[in-house]
């Protein structure tokens, strides 16, 4: 097993030290882009092929482990009476025992072995924080929907997959699949009215219905609320555990009497409205 992965790991590594490389020397964004995209390439086929040699027995069917997993009430979709709602959990008293395991050696290695600064800030965030970050204004994904049953998607990934597909078909040639290809490593770059033009240009449908779509819209991904009874000052449910460590630097700097460098750390929840949460635990909101 070793000898047919090891060309790929070695394959792997040049790629990562290119990118290393390309990043020192300030390349421009499209180079880096090709360079990332082709880097993650061959993680895939060193993924697939590591799964290809496993032996039978080690292989996971996810659906059935998740299904095991909420029978047994490690997690289960949280009000669940009610209808549910997608991207939020709770966890039973086996998922609340695992989780602070978890969290007992996760603390044991990185607070007291490493010394790191543990801190615990408040998830609610008044917008000033948030504005000055840029998440007031850039905290956002591209949303679709369909045109008739009002399903969301996230413009990026739905055109990702979309072009997948195109991919796939053995009809489709070496120019029009690098074309394809090209669109894909650019994604993240697109502007709202370019992700638009390329739903149209490649006819990309509701996944679910084959329902036409809705031009994509920015939607932000911050549960905004209000603080204090007179509703006057805005605020939001953290979306990212980051901004409390980075206001509290001075007065970690403080604590650690001065010295750098020093880490810090916290855990704790954040959130975010994910337009389309369907990746169980992985991505919830």
């Amino acid at each position: 097993m070793e000898k047919i992965l090891a060309p790929l790991r070695e394959s792997v590594k040049q790629q990562g030290d290119l990118v290393h490389e390309l990043k020192a020397k300030g390349a421009n964004e499209q180079e880096l882009n090709k360079a990332v995209a082709e880097l993650k390439a061959r993680k895939k086929i060193l993924e697939a092929k590591e799964l290809a040699l496993q032996p039978k027995e080690d292989t996971v069917d996810r659906v059935k482990m998740e299904d095991t997993l909420k029978r047994r009430f490690f997690y289960d979709q949280a009000f669940a009476i009610y209808g549910g709602v997608s991207g939020l959990y709770d966890f039973g008293p086996v998922g609340c025992a695992l989780k602070n395991n978890i969290l007992q050696v996760w603390r044991q290695h990185f607070i007291q072995e490493e010394q790191i600064l543990e801190i615990d800030c408040t998830m609610l965030t008044p917008e000033p924080v948030l504005k000055t970050s840029g998440h007031v204004d850039k905290f956002a994904d591209y949303m679709v929907k369909d045109a008739k049953t009002g399903e969301c998607y996230r413009a990026d990934h739905l055109l990702k997959a979309h072009l997948k597909q195109l991919m796939s078909d053995n009809k489709c040639s070496a120019e029009k699949a690098a074309e394809l290809e090209d669109v894909i490593t650019q994604m993240d770059n697109y502007t709202q009215q370019e992700l638009a033009d390329l739903f149209v240009k490649y006819n990309v449908k509701s996944p679910s219905t084959g329902n036409d779509l809705t031009p994509p819209t920015s939607f932000n991904l911050m549960f905004q609320t209000s603080i204090g009874p007179g509703g006057n000052m805005t605020g939001y449910l953290r979306p990212e555990t980051a901004q409390g460590m980075f206001l509290n630097f001075k007065r970690l700097l403080e604590f650690n009497q001065g010295k750098l460098p020093f880490g810090a750390a916290q855990i704790g929840n954040s959130f975010r409205n994910e337009i389309s949460p369907r990746s169980g635990l992985i991505r919830v909101r």
